[in-house]
């Protein structure tokens, strides 16, 4: 109780202290009045504090000798000029066929006249687990110049380093920061034709690179083999267009700017739709026409606006940009967004548009070869009288009156073996501009006659053949590409048979419908490169995902024709000439009247092939291999033998008559039988043994000759030691 009493006796004072300032002493109101104001004083010894402090600085930095000041600042701005900011440039290729590496010592080569070292470096020779940090370091910018090969796979050269380089961007051992510093730019070679593995290696390089915080000094470039697509027109034109942008890139790092649009939010674009189930791909645009962008400041004002795929860093900068052009804002975030999400691309056909399919490059590359433009192309066969072609041997062409062209230069496929080395466009589908039926085969005709009158007179030309060869007999649709592609390839085939001259059209077998839809052909061949799925992928190099199912059907849809069909198989040794039981069941699969087996001629070098001449066979391992064939089909026989072109003929029974062979062609009959077909509206058929004509002894194999004509001049090589028939 007494303590309470106390408390209350503290309180009554405190209270009226406050109710009653007139209580309080001098000492008692200073102090209330600090209180008060406190936070105005606390600003005054700040702002004193600051002003001493000043001060201070001051007087000891004039204490400081001026010269001496005067001498740091000097050795200060001769250290930044003395500072190397790329110590040099280390060129990294994965290549299968040799265009990755030539490029990459092209590009060392151009480094090094900039004044900086520059090293050319094979992927299978470099240790990335022990040596690819210390490029971090360094001071070096890497470049990666890789191809994608089979199925979006990684060359043989760089299959180990990319192995490592993708475990490394996901194991957390090494860290997301295990490369940050390093700085890389990559060139990815592919081909667009092969949509859903276009570029890959390419793409997953610079991928997983950006995921273990590598710099990009500038955006991943594309080289397109598909000279229909590329945006430069060829995949050389391609590289030179990169190079000359990463050079530019290169000097402005070298004086030290460091300025980069490559930072770990740049330009990224999900590619997930292309392989299910796999990590989604972080690039800086998948676009064929949009090859590369830029760092220079110019250059990306344009590009970011361009309505390619926008960088996420950009977007603030385009709505600036938008809005001081007073478009409304709420218009200009759709427009972003839908482009973002989209991926619009500069350049990219409307619907609709078509192509050009001779572009200026391929028109260069097409000239060196020897053909003839516009429209089509042209190839004259042997026919001065020294020996025509095998098919002169089994049918009875006259080689001097065969006109070789092509309604289309496209193709679905590319074929190892191919002898324009994939200068021409390729597809699954006609793209281009289209020229009339009438067109080209009036150019083919003039092209075929004008190249035939630059031969008058010169010595070894037969007069009699001179003349014959202007009147065209014959036209072998096999030039190049895919004829059967050609939208009004039945017109040109009528326009053909209108003119009287005979018609060989070759189709690579992925195109089965078309090949219903044909008018009577004098003969028509299938190419079967190969007995199994993946030899023919592995030779044919098909575009068609459903490339096996559209060959097996094309051949029954050849089962079904009438007229006159063929296998050509070409042979390429340790390729596909082991493959004896699987040809048989093609063969009982599309009942040709005629099997050509021919070995695979060899074009010379080329980065599109790996083809040498260790995969020619010689023509007894073609007799070899006829020879095994034949014994497995109770049909057929070996007819017919070409030694000169390596080539053997099987043919059906049903064409020897009375124990004589009669794989010839009556031509005339033929164009009988097809003007009696027109005229009926197609009513009135015929058949293969309707215009089948005797086979000469010269023709037949096991004859001396060996299928050369005795009517023409033989000439032998001079010193000729050993048979190199057929290479």
């Amino acid at each position: 109780m007494s303590s309470f009493k106390n408390g209350v006796k503290w309180a009554v004072p405190c209270i009226s202290l406050v109710l009653n300032t007139d209580v309080y002493s001098g000492s008692e109101k200073y102090l209330l009045w600090v209180w008060h104001n406190r936070l105005y004083l606390y600003t005054a010894a700040a702002l004193c504090f600051g002003l001493w402090f000043s001060l201070k600085m001051v007087l000891k930095k004039k204490s400081v000798p001026s010269d001496l000041v005067l001498w740091v600042q000097k050795s200060a701005e001769k250290n930044d000029r003395a500072e190397v900011h790329v110590s040099g440039v280390k060129i990294f290729y994965g290549s299968q066929t040799g265009t990755a590496k030539g490029f990459a010592a092209e590009l060392s080569e151009e480094v090094k006249t900039l004044g900086i070292p520059s090293e050319v470096i094979d992927m299978k020779d470099y240790d990335p687990d022990d040596q690819l940090a210390d490029e971090c370091t360094s001071r070096t910018v890497c470049v990666f110049i890789v191809a994608t090969y089979t199925d979006g796979r990684p060359t043989e050269n760089a299959q180990w380093f990319c192995k490592w380089l993708e475990e490394a961007s996901t194991d957390f051992r090494y860290g997301k920061t295990y490369l940050k510093g390093l700085r890389y730019a990559v060139l990815g070679l592919g081909n667009s034709a092969y949509v859903g593995h276009y570029n890959t290696v390419g793409k997953n390089v610079d991928k997983w690179l950006w995921m273990l915080s590598g710099v990009r000094i500038m955006t991943r470039g594309e080289g397109d083999c598909n000279v229909v697509k590329s945006r430069n027109g060829s995949v050389q034109d391609d590289f030179l267009a990169w190079k000359a942008h990463f050079l530019r890139r290169l000097q402005a790092l070298a004086r030290g700017d460091s300025g980069s649009r490559s930072s770990k939010s740049s330009c990224m674009k999900t590619d997930g739709a292309d392989h299910e189930g796999e990590e989604p791909t972080l690039t800086n645009h998948s676009s064929e026409e949009e090859l590369m962008e830029t760092s220079s400041d110019e250059e990306q004002s344009d590009e970011r606006t361009s309505g390619s795929v926008v960088d996420v860093e950009d977007l603030g900068n385009l709505m600036d940009s938008v809005k001081k052009s007073k478009v409304p804002e709420t218009h200009v975030s759709v427009i972003v967004f839908y482009s973002f999400i989209k991926g619009e691309r500069k350049g990219s056909n409307k619907e609709g548009a078509s192509r050009e399919m001779i572009t200026p490059t391929l028109r260069n590359a097409l000239t060196k070869q020897g053909e003839k433009q516009p429209g089509q192309m042209l190839q004259m066969l042997q026919w001065e009288g020294r020996g025509g072609c095998y098919k002169h041997t089994f049918y009875g062409i006259e080689s001097h009156r065969c006109m070789e062209t092509t309604p289309s230069l496209a193709c679905a496929n590319k074929c190892v073996f191919c002898w324009r080395h994939h200068t021409n466009p390729v597809g699954t589908e006609w793209l281009w501009k289209m020229d009339p039926a009438e067109k080209i085969l009036e150019e083919a005709m003039e092209k075929h006659q004008n190249m035939i009158r630059q031969f008058k007179g010169v010595p070894g030309v037969l007069p009699e053949r001179y003349q014959e060869g202007l009147a065209i007999k014959h036209c072998a649709l096999s030039l190049v590409g895919e004829p059967i592609m050609y939208p009004e390839i039945n017109t040109f085939l009528r326009l053909l048979h209108s003119q009287r001259i005979s018609s060989f059209l070759v189709t690579n077998a992925q195109f089965p419908q078309e090949i219903r839809n044909l008018v009577p052909v004098t003969q028509l061949y299938v190419s079967v490169d190969a007995s199994t799925k993946d030899s023919l992928k592995k030779i044919d190099r098909p575009l068609f995902k459903d490339f096996w199912p559209r060959f097996l059907d094309s051949l029954r849809a050849l089962g079904e024709k009438r007229q006159r069909t063929v296998y050509r198989l070409t042979l390429v040794k340790a390729w596909n000439v082991e493959e004896m039981q699987s040809y048989s069941e093609l063969i009982a699969l599309g009942q040709p009247d005629f099997i050509e087996v021919k070995g695979v001629t060899y074009c010379g070098e080329s980065s599109a092939s790996t083809l040498t001449m260790a995969n020619v066979p010689w023509h007894q391992e073609v007799v070899a291999f006829v020879r095994q064939l034949a014994d497995m089909l109770p049909q057929y026989e070996i007819a017919c033998e070409h030694e000169h072109s390596n080539c053997l003929l099987i043919a059906h029974t049903k064409f020897k008559v009375d124990g004589e062979w009669r794989t010839w062609i009556d031509y005339e009959r033929f164009q009988e039988l097809v003007e009696a077909h027109e005229a009926s509206g197609g009513t009135r058929s015929f058949s293969a043994l309707d215009y089948m004509s005797q086979t000469p002894h010269w023709a037949l194999f096991g004859a001396q000759e060996q299928g050369f004509d005795p009517a023409d001049t033989r000439f032998q090589r001079r010193n000729k030691t050993k048979d190199v028939s057929g290479c």
